[in-house]
């Protein structure tokens, strides 16, 4: 059982309507590129975006306009790789964020929207990485030496060393992992003006209230940024700041709280500030109260150290019906782990 008692008190509750087979990311370090002569034409991702946008709009014609533009921001953005290309891109930039796939891979194709808007959000934020992709069927020599052996495979290239890829599947959640290893790990926020343009980037960040930014409670906290790949993790001196970032509790020096973007949307961290507790803190109570099961975050799902979970099955038309009422159960129970 752990320790804290947060504010929030749920279990996992999960709609799905198949039980999806688990999700499996293969990655490997990077090796010499073996370079082939052939003339082979990289095709561009237009296509296959096309394909995927073609297939949504089918199943809903009023497709939102917005959304059409992100895919068509990420043509120009994110690089498709060949045989020839690949050792020519990673040699010639510090951080390569790749993503290997293939073109009949249903994972594949849920996860490449995602991946395309976040290489736009990345570029918007002036973050320092290639985004790029390579179809792993159609160039297997390249693939290989990158270590690409399933799809699909996600990995980051720096300075040519292969590191894997250990954050979510939302861009958001992509955006927050390459940004966390090109840059900082933690945002310091100083003002009230900051803490909003904040807020409308991020739905979902651990944040601490600190009187300075120094001691070994401070210490603890920069290690759990560190080490958590997932959540955004902000920082701030300032009272009138936190109360913006988290509002409507009772704050004092030193605090650390989880923020959600649903109704259950503070929890307020208890325990002792080590970094193993804050760890454990976040990868239990990071679900919403009610997670929705898909083929990308199935495994972070199913290998949760929670112990009791509620799976339910429902028809895709009765979700709305049934979240609120599974929400409000979720949050009479505490999550019991291992």
């Amino acid at each position: 059982m752990y320790p804290p008692k947060p504010t929030s008190r749920f279990i996992i509750l999960t709609l799905t309507l198949v039980l999806l087979l688990t999700l499996s990311f293969t990655v490997t370090s990077f090796g010499d590129t073996n370079v082939d002569n052939d003339d082979e034409d990289a095709e561009g991702i237009e296509e296959l975006l096309a394909l995927d946008e073609e297939a949504e709009n089918q199943e809903n014609p009023q497709v939102k306009s917005s959304e059409a533009e992100v895919l068509s921001k990420a043509q120009k953005i994110v690089i498709e790789l060949n045989q020839d290309s690949t050792k020519r891109v990673i040699d010639g930039n510090e951080f390569v964020l790749i993503l290997g796939y293939a073109p009949w891979c249903p994972r594949s194709a849920e996860l490449m929207p995602q991946f395309a808007e976040a290489a736009t959000e990345l570029k918007e934020l002036g973050i320092d990485v290639v985004m790029a992709k390579i179809d792993a069927e159609r160039y297997p020599k390249a693939a290989s030496n990158l270590g690409i052996k399933g799809y699909p495979t996600m990995l980051l290239l720096v300075n040519g060393s292969s590191q894997a890829y250990t954050g979510g599947f939302t861009s958001q959640e992509i955006v927050i992992w390459a940004s966390k290893k090109t840059g900082e790990s933690v945002i310091r926020v100083n003002s009230v003006i900051q803490a909003k343009e904040f807020l409308k980037k991020h739905s979902m960040f651990a944040v601490g209230l600190f009187e300075k930014f120094e001691g070994s409670e401070y210490e603890e906290f920069i290690k759990a940024a560190t080490s958590h790949n997932e959540i955004q993790f902000v920082e701030t001196s300032e009272m009138g700041v936190a109360n913006i970032l988290f509002p409507n509790m009772k704050l004092s020096y030193p605090f650390v709280g989880l923020v959600k973007s649903e109704l259950d949307r503070y929890t307020t961290f208890e325990g002792t500030l080590k970094m193993e507790d804050i760890l454990q803190f976040l990868d239990i109570y990071k679900f919403p109260l009610v997670t929705t099961v898909t083929e990308l975050n199935s495994v972070r799902v199913f290998s949760t150290r929670i112990k009791f979970q509620v799976y339910i099955f429902a028809e895709a038309d009765d979700f709305k019906d049934v979240v609120e009422p599974l929400q409000n159960v979720a949050r009479k129970f505490k999550p019991e782990v291992e």
